[in-house]
């Protein structure tokens, strides 16, 4: 299974999107998302979602919020397991980012942008600032066939 990591950067009411429009073949291509990525050998969480932000854009994060873990399952892509952050303190300057366009936008127009539909869920559960959750989400093709929290102890 895939690890990786996926941050919202925080400033005040607008979240740091990277819409995805460099990369061909990319699974993510036209969307919105968060920054982040895959895990490298011997990271965690903490040190990936790091990395990704400092590779993605220029900025260190001064802190990190550990919002949840989304479990991915589809017929097309491998499984995945990413660990969603967000970070509402952090320096540096913003850079260009080699697999999109970076762009602030307030919060409550994110929904209305191109998004997974999967991600719109835990997107709402970040703005009622749920506690920790655990999300199963299954996909067949591009379209959400399943989600689901998943309760204390509960596998996938």
């Amino acid at each position: 299974m895939l690890r990786s990591t996926l941050i919202y950067v925080e400033r005040g009411e607008k979240y740091l999107m990277l819409h995805r429009v460099s990369k061909k073949n990319d699974p993510n291509r036209d969307k919105w998302i968060g920054v982040g990525g895959k895990f490298e050998a011997g990271e965690t969480p903490e040190d990936c979602a790091q990395r990704e932000m400092l590779e993605e854009t220029g900025l260190k994060p001064l802190k990190l919020d550990k919002r949840g873990v989304v479990y991915f399952f589809s017929d097309l892509y491998e499984d995945e397991e990413m660990h969603l952050f967000t970070c509402p303190a952090f320096s540096g300057t913003l850079h260009e980012c080699d697999e999109g366009v970076l762009e602030w936008v307030d919060k409550a127009k994110v929904p209305s942008l191109p998004l997974w539909e999967g991600d719109r869920i835990f997107l709402r559960l970040l703005a009622q600032d749920a506690p920790f959750f655990r999300l199963k989400l299954r996909y067949e093709g591009d379209s959400l066939r399943e989600s689901r929290i998943l309760e204390d102890g509960e596998t996938v």
